[in-house]
């Protein structure tokens, strides 16, 4: 019964692969598997101080807060010896933000602030005014604003209750953009597009579905990218160019690959994999060891004592092996239905399939996760 659960079961994962395998390759937009090079986003850090905890903040041991703190008084004027400071209502932190593509100066981006030190909860905190600068070391957003985190802590040592990550939160909009980024889009006459998965076809197709519709104006740089002259009719809507390219239908071509998850036993299977003619064995051993205890009791008016027989019984079984024979030009349907006919488990398919890579029989990139 567990062996036929088990075949069903591959069954069943194996019908929602198969529901593609015999329809025909997908229409898509150009907007669906590639984006205009360019058109990205930048990541922002800074280091800042929450102040307003409830005695939940930082304690003397983080002396980077300690620091800060001395640091930031000092700017206004304001002295203060850092053995002397004691100051459990400020907390050290990180804030990170994500920059969108072609933001203007004025606009808000939402921050994330989390905890340095040992800070128990930063909730209700508020964050004092932190530069957030790029790996370049520029300064693009400055970031001030209370701190929501949605946890919170209560209590202390063994009676302590939390909820969520109360030492880490955010400010919706709390970032104001100081600098923009340079919008160079078109501005030499020429974009280009940067495929999601580089493919020499795809990228193939998208230069003639461009070239149809445009005349000679794009051409495939590598499998990657494809380099696109604006018309001169379009130089001044560069904006509406892109928009009518990225919604040319083109078919996006694959390679035969079979994906293998041995932690669940998932095996996907791509519709133009191939096999070339092979011989499948498939059977088991199966061991099974049983244990059972017999009391032993002596002889009436003996001097003997009674006694614990631990009996040990082994039976081995193997399965009869079942064979089948793959033609050349196999389809996945048909490895499918062979697989199934000899009532392999998931676990049989993955060492079928490793197998039939190895001997090279399989046309297909094989991989395991």
């Amino acid at each position: 019964m567990r062996k036929i659960l088990a075949v069903v079961t591959l069954i069943a994962c194996l019908m929602f692969t198969t529901s593609t395998v015999f329809a025909e390759a997908s229409v898509t937009r150009i907007k669906d598997i590639a984006k205009v090079q360019g058109v990205r986003t930048n990541q922002l850090m800074g280091y800042g101080l929450v102040v307003g905890l409830p005695g939940t903040g930082d304690s003397d041991d983080t002396r980077q807060m300690i620091q800060s703190t001395v640091s930031l008084l000092r700017n206004y004027g304001i002295t203060v010896n850092a053995a002397d400071l004691d100051s459990d209502n400020v907390a050290a932190v990180m804030v990170t933000a994500t920059l969108p593509p072609f933001v203007r100066e004025g606009d808000t981006i939402d921050v994330v602030v989390s905890s340095m030190g040992d800070a128990d909860s930063i909730q209700g905190g508020v964050l004092l005014q932190t530069p957030l600068r790029a790996a370049n070391g520029d300064v693009y957003a400055v970031a001030q604003g209370s701190v929501s985190t949605g946890g919170f802590v209560a209590g202390r040592g063994n009676r302590r209750a939390q909820k969520n990550f109360p030492t880490a939160g955010s400010i919706p909009n709390g970032a104001i953009v100081e600098r923009t980024l340079e919008d160079d889009l078109g501005r030499n006459g020429t974009i280009s597009l940067s495929l999601a998965s580089a493919d020499f076809t795809t990228a193939s197709r998208i230069t003639n579905a461009i070239n149809s519709a445009y005349g000679n104006v794009a051409h495939a740089a590598n499998p990657g990218r494809v380099d696109i002259n604006i018309p001169g009719y379009y130089r001044a809507n560069v904006v509406e160019f892109v928009a009518t390219i990225e919604e040319l239908p083109v078919i996006p071509d694959t390679i035969a690959k079979v994906v293998v998850n041995e932690r669940t036993g998932t095996i996907v299977m791509g519709g133009n994999v191939h096999v070339d003619e092979c011989a499948i064995t498939q059977g088991g051993l199966s061991i099974k060891i049983q244990r059972d205890e017999t009391i032993t009791q002596p002889e009436p008016f003996s001097y003997g004592t009674t006694m614990v027989v631990r009996n040990t019984e082994t039976n081995t079984r193997e399965d009869m092996s079942s064979s089948i024979v793959l033609p050349a030009t196999t389809s996945v349907s048909d490895v499918i239905g062979a697989l199934n006919a000899v009532g392999a488990t998931p676990r049989d398919c993955i060492s079928i399939l490793q197998a039939m890579k190895a001997a090279g029989a399989i046309h297909a990139v094989l991989e395991i996760i």
